[in-house]
This record gives structure tokens, sequence and C-alpha cells, in this order.
């Protein structure tokens, strides 16, 4: 299996293009719609790279991308 994508997006169709778009290209994608979805996602597993919408409907994504860097797993 490839590298672990982690996708928080909420645009369904903008998510499915890029998930489909890497799937294709060997990565394995997980998807969250909201911000706190991704967190409980990447906490209980991480992910090798995280793609990150901004303007999502529960967070300020940069509040979300800090979280994610200070985690001990956090991508580097």
């Amino acid at each position: 299996m490839g590298d672990r994508v982690l996708l928080i997006e909420d645009d369904s169709r903008l998510a499915e293009m890029v998930s489909e778009y890497l799937g294709k290209a060997g990565f394995h994608v997980v998807h969250a719609e909201t911000g706190t979805r991704g967190l409980a996602l990447h906490g209980r597993e991480p992910a090798d790279v995280v793609i990150l919408d901004l303007m999502l409907p529960d967070a300020d994504g940069l509040d979300i991308c800090r979280q994610i860097r200070a985690a001990p797993t956090a991508p580097s």
C-alpha cells in the first residue's frame, strides 16, 4: 500500500476527484468532511501527508493545521 493521505475537505465533488487521482497514483486516501473528524482520524492512525481545506464548516483550517503539527505524530 502507498503512503497514507488524509484529505480534510468539505466539498464532496472535489474530495472525490482528488481521492480518485491520488488513489490511481498509488496513495491510500482517507477523507474527512470536517476538521473535527480529520483530527480524530489523524489521532487514531496518523497520515504521511495531510491535504487540508482552510475553510471548513466546523473549524478554521489553520487551527486544524496547528493542532496536527503540534501532535507528536505530525508529518514533517
